[in-house]
């Protein structure tokens, strides 16, 4: 069965566009290494929620939209592997360069994990 990469980040809302070039950029770099699909999904009913929430997770300001993003590896080996080989490529490519492709967020609030999913699901099956 798939892994799955989750992430949450805090983006500030006029960066929208910025973002989506950066993922656009960067994204392409999780397929070349294996991933099979990437989510970006921009945060258009994100609740407050009572004791917590996605806001609160991450520490969003009333000028900054949640993002949540996952990224979908065929198994946890290629994902292990990917991640190995992010840190060899972060030297060579231009894509994984912070100075030359930067984060238009503040990637020390970002919340993340790697998830096995245990229940599948899918319409037609």
């Amino acid at each position: 069965m798939s892994y799955i990469d989750g992430f949450v980040i805090a983006v500030p809302t006029a960066n929208k566009q910025q973002f989506i070039e950066h993922a656009n950029v960067f994204d392409k770099l999780f397929i070349d290494l294996g991933a099979l699909r990437i989510l970006e999904c921009w945060g258009d009913d994100v609740p407050d929620g009572k004791l917590t929430d996605f806001r609160r997770a991450v520490q969003a300001t009333a000028d900054e939209t949640v993002v949540f993003s996952w990224v979908e590896w065929p198994d946890k080996p290629t994902r292990d592997a990917a991640m190995g080989r992010m840190e060899q490529l972060s030297k060579q490519d231009d894509r994984y360069n912070m100075e030359k492709n930067p984060m238009p967020f503040d990637g020390r609030r970002m919340i993340y994990g790697g998830f096995a999913p245990v229940v599948k699901v899918q319409a037609g099956a």
